[in-house]
């Protein structure tokens, strides 16, 4: 083999490497993702699909010393800004309504991943659609459904969406108020919603 021929074969081999790992790695993040939050859990055994999980307020408040059963999900890095909240789509059987409470002003931000491709595709917060109370439709690709009135609508680009929440959280003496709120953050079926009085 000739120099020439090397650096061919060593070019393709790198082309190769650099398409599969820009291919496969962030699908394969996603896949050990969605399993940490399906079979994992955060601590308190699995999360089941179309149910958001909230971080615990011990964890947050020490999150340097957690406790044994804590999930590695829950404890990868250390934040001490923003209550965290996690969950795992499926649109497959019907659309699902977010709610969030009024927040009142204080930040926070729901982000919707399609895992296929790792891009965020939609937000519910402070920075795009404010912090008073509302309820939002995510639907996946194929539904065709209408859309409840006073509700806005988040089309998904597939079935599966991975749903990260963060809540700003003030102080040590915040946190209370802060998990409160959170755990407002609820999923419904769309087939099981009842507008709120």
């Amino acid at each position: 083999m000739t120099h020439l021929e090397h650096l061919l074969l060593f070019g393709s081999v790198m082309v190769a490497s650099w398409f599969l790992f820009t291919y496969f790695f962030p699908r394969m993040m996603l896949y050990v993702y969605k399993r940490a939050i399906l079979v994992e859990g955060g601590g308190d055994g699995p999360i089941p699909v179309n149910t958001l999980y909230t971080e615990r307020q011990a964890l947050f408040a020490d999150p340097l010393h957690p406790p044994a059963s804590a999930s590695k999900l829950m404890t990868t890095g250390v934040n001490h800004d923003t209550l965290l909240t996690v969950g795992w789509l499926d649109l497959s059987k019907g659309p699902q309504v977010l709610h969030v409470p009024d927040m009142a002003g204080r930040y926070y931000s729901v982000q919707f991943t399609d895992p296929s491709n790792n891009t965020n595709f939609a937000y519910v917060g402070k920075r795009t659609t404010g912090t008073e109370a509302g309820d939002y439709l995510i639907s996946g690709p194929s539904w065709k459904g209408s859309v409840p009135q006073g509700m806005a609508q988040i089309s998904s680009p597939k079935n599966s969406v991975l749903v990260l929440g963060r809540t700003l959280v003030e102080s040590d003496s915040d946190l209370p108020t802060v998990y409160a709120l959170v755990k407002q953050i609820q999923l419904t079926p769309l087939s099981g919603w009842q507008p709120s009085q």
